[in-house]
């Protein structure tokens, strides 16, 4: 299967130094390799971000209506100091699941990098490593600055997931897991947050962790687009499957009451009750409804598959029961997302010309 995929596995090095290899280099991941400067940000530079912005602990991070749990029973059970202190405890959860999720991101991004034998992708996955670590630097930075640095463990289907994704050798369920199913899952969870916290911080920091995702996902595209086509009809189906696989468990169980039960007691809540609340509000017909708008995160994940031809006759009916599948396949190729990143990248573009002229100035100077 690694052949098909032009990968070794990471414990034959030696096959990396195969003289004719250097030369083998695919054009398709240029551009975006050449675009990573456009986007560069630092995390520890006020220019690009602030951690030192206030924020009051009496005001909420994320708006009450955007709490899940707030919307159900679960809201009548707390008085509206509770339910600002568990917005703010879900914001945590919340922020501590992405932090995790980058992690995931660099440490597969940096396992990719070992595997690919084209220069081309090898070049790009170690840029996105960097990247990603970034993002890990920024989250910690968002954690200290307004949760004292204490993270919260992820819920049990995200680390199980990107314990899979990071561990395992095969080189698609890396590819569609990560760049296209994770990846795209969060680049519409910070379009979404940048749009609705309350917080100038936290939508700063989405906006430009979004200038790199951006990029993030389209390497899983173009990944996508230049190797499907020559697949055999067996490894397509197990591309194909795996997809699936992913999908249904992101859909079903990424966020609920399980995932976050170590927040309800606190509040003097049961967890099965809390569950039990949720699902007498959030049904398939809402979930279904949510799913009609171009911003849902899992419309979002449909349409890149669709996109990348992953998605075939075989799982049409996985997804054609959550979306109508003739209407996305009708949208342009833009995902939620994709405006943001790109203010983003014009704003960074003009605070990094602005630094490159003092560090000129300051050379001219010197001699």
């Amino acid at each position: 299967m690694a052949n098909a995929y032009n990968t070794v596995s990471r414990d034959q090095f030696p096959q990396l130094m195969d003289v004719n290899r250097y030369t083998q280099r695919s054009p398709d991941f240029d551009e975006i390799i050449a675009r990573t400067e456009e986007h560069f940000w630092n995390p520890e530079d006020p220019d690009y971000i602030d951690f030192s912005t206030p924020w009051s602990k009496d005001q909420p991070i994320l708006p009450l209506d955007f709490i899940t749990e707030l919307q159900s029973a679960v809201a009548d059970k707390l008085d509206e100091g509770q339910q600002i202190a568990f917005a703010n405890v879900s914001a945590q959860w919340t922020m501590s699941n992405l932090l995790h999720g980058e992690q995931g991101a660099l440490n597969l991004s940096a396992s990719l990098a070992e595997m690919f034998v084209d220069p081309g992708p090898q070049e790009y996955a170690a840029n996105q490593a960097r990247e990603e670590a970034r993002h890990v630097h920024g989250f910690t930075n968002y954690m200290i600055a307004r949760y004292d640095g204490k993270a919260l463990p992820p819920g049990d289907t995200l680390a199980a997931l990107l314990t899979t994704l990071v561990t395992t050798d095969v080189v698609y369920e890396k590819i569609v897991g990560m760049q296209m199913l994770v990846e795209g899952l969060a680049m519409g969870a910070f379009a979404t947050l940048y749009q609705k916290a309350n917080d100038p911080l936290l939508r700063r920091l989405c906006q430009l962790v979004m200038t790199d995702e951006a990029f993030h996902h389209k390497f899983g595209k173009i990944w996508a687009r230049a190797t499907m086509p020559d697949l055999t009809e067996e490894q397509h189906h197990a591309v194909e499957d795996w997809a699936e696989e992913c999908f249904t468990t992101l859909l079903h169980n990424l966020v609920n009451a399980k995932q976050k039960r170590l927040l309800y007691p606190a509040f003097g809540l049961d967890p099965e009750w809390v569950q039990g609340a949720l699902i007498e509000v959030f049904t398939d017909k809402h979930r279904r409804k949510l799913m009609t708008k171009s911003t849902d995160v899992f419309r979002t994940l449909i349409k890149t598959l669709l996109q990348a031809g992953i998605i075939t006759e075989r799982s049409r009916p996985t997804y054609a029961a959550w979306v109508d599948m003739e209407e996305l396949a009708s949208e342009g190729d833009g995902i939620v997302g994709d405006e943001i990143a790109e203010e983003g990248i014009a704003y960074l573009k003009e605070i990094n010309a602005g630094k490159r002229k003092i560090v000129r100035k300051i050379n001219e100077a010197r001699s």
